[in-house]
C-alpha cells in the first residue's frame, strides 16, 4: 500500500427545512448513517461527480441547487482493519471536495434503488447531529464540513 489518497466528493444535502440527508449504508451493517460521497471517474471534474453520485446514490437528477463547495480537499484515513478491505487496499482514506446542496424537491423523489443501492434508509436530522451519527474514522471531517458551511446552516 503506498499511502495515496482516493480521490472524491461528498455531498452536504439539506432540504427546504435546512436538515441534512444522512443514509445507513448496506455494505457494512451498523448504526452509523453517512452523508452521500463517492469517488471521481476518470475525465470526470469534482462538480460531475458530484451530480452523478447524487443521482447514483440518491437518485435525485433535478430539483436540487448547489450553493457552496469546499475550498480544501477535507481527507479521512481508514483504519487499519478496513485498509485492506476497502478499494483493494490501493488507498489509505480518501481526499474530498464537498458540495453543499439544497433539495428543492418532495421526499418521494429519492429513490435509493437507482443505481447500485449503497444505502437500505435514508432520513433528516439536524446538521449538527452528523457527527454523532457518522463512523468515528470520519468525525473530525464531518466537524470540517460543518465548519465550512456553517454560514449556510445557522
Amino acid at each position: 500500500m503506498n499511502g495515496e489518497y482516493r480521490k472524491g466528493v461528498g455531498i452536504f444535502l439539506l432540504n427546504k427545512d435546512n436538515k441534512l440527508w444522512v443514509g445507513k449504508r448496506i455494505d457494512f451493517k451498523s448504526n452509523f448513517w453517512q452523508m452521500p460521497q463517492g469517488g471521481i471517474d476518470k475525465n470526470e471534474t469534482p462538480r460531475q461527480a458530484m451530480v452523478r453520485e447524487l443521482s447514483e446514490e440518491v437518485g435525485i437528477i433535478k430539483n436540487f441547487e448547489i450553493i457552496d463547495e469546499t475550498k480544501k480537499w477535507l481527507d479521512y484515513q481508514l483504519p487499519n482493519e478496513l485498509k485492506q478491505r476497502v478499494w483493494k487496499g490501493r488507498f489509505v482514506g480518501q481526499k474530498q471536495k464537498w458540495f453543499l446542496c439544497r433539495f428543492l424537491g418532495m421526499d418521494k423523489e429519492i429513490d435509493l434503488g437507482t443505481h447500485k443501492p449503497e444505502f437500505c434508509e435514508w432520513k433528516w436530522i439536524e446538521p449538527s447531529e452528523a457527527i454523532k451519527f457518522v463512523v468515528p474514522f470520519k468525525k473530525k471531517m464531518y466537524k470540517d464540513i460543518l465548519e465550512a458551511f456553517k454560514k449556510h446552516i445557522d
